[in-house]
C-alpha cells in the first residue's frame, strides 16, 4: 500500500525494469545471504522502512539469524560477520553514501581481495538496485508492515 502514488501501477514498464534488475541479481554469482545483508544495510542507511521490513523477513525466512540482523547496524564491531561479508557491507556503505566519500583506490583494492571482478560488479549492481528501490519506496511512501515473505526456508543460491 502506498500513501502517495502507486508507482507499480502508474508506470508498470519502469516497475518491470526494476524488478528485472532485481531478479537478475537474485540469480547472480553472489550468495543469497550476502545479498540479504546488503539489502538490509543499504535500507537502514537510507531509512526505508518498507525495504527493511521486507528484507529482514526474507532473510529470516531463508535462515538468517535475528542476532546478525540486530547487529547489522554495528557490523564493524561484531564478530558475527565473515571478512567477505564485512567487505560487502563496507562496499555497500561506500556506494550508498558515494556523494559523501566517493570510492577510493584503497577501498577498491581491499574489497577486491574478497570479490573477483564479476562478483564486485554484481555486488555494485545489488547496491544500485536496492538504493533505487529505497528511493522509490520512500518518495511514494510505501507503508511497511504487511509484507509476507514468499521464500521457503533456506531458499538460497548457495550450493
Amino acid at each position: 500500500m502506498f500513501k502517495r502514488t502507486n508507482y507499480k501501477s502508474v508506470s508498470p514498464g519502469l516497475y518491470g525494469a526494476m524488478l528485472g534488475f532485481s531478479k537478475y541479481l537474485a540469480n547472480s554469482n553472489l550468495e543469497k545471504s550476502l545479498l540479504d545483508l546488503v539489502e538490509i544495510r543499504s535500507s537502514q542507511i537510507n531509512g526505508c522502512a518498507w525495504c527493511i521490513d521486507m528484507h529482514t523477513k526474507d532473510a529470516m525466512e531463508s535462515g538468517e539469524s535475528p542476532q546478525r540482523i540486530f547487529l547489522l547496524n554495528a557490523w564493524q564491531e561484531s564478530p558475527q560477520f565473515t571478512n567477505r561479508e564485512k567487505m560487502a557491507l563496507k562496499w555497500t556503505e561506500a556506494v550508498t553514501l558515494i556523494s559523501e566519500n566517493h570510492i577510493t583506490d584503497e577501498l577498491f583494492e581491499e574489497v577486491s581481495k574478497e570479490f573477483n571482478e564479476v562478483e564486485l560488479v554484481e555486488l555494485t549492481g545489488a547496491v544500485i538496485s536496492i538504493n533505487s528501490w529505497n528511493r522509490a519506496n520512500i518518495a511514494f511512501q510505501m507503508i511497511p508492515g504487511d509484507y509476507v515473505s514468499k521464500r521457503k526456508k533456506n531458499d538460497s543460491n548457495e550450493d
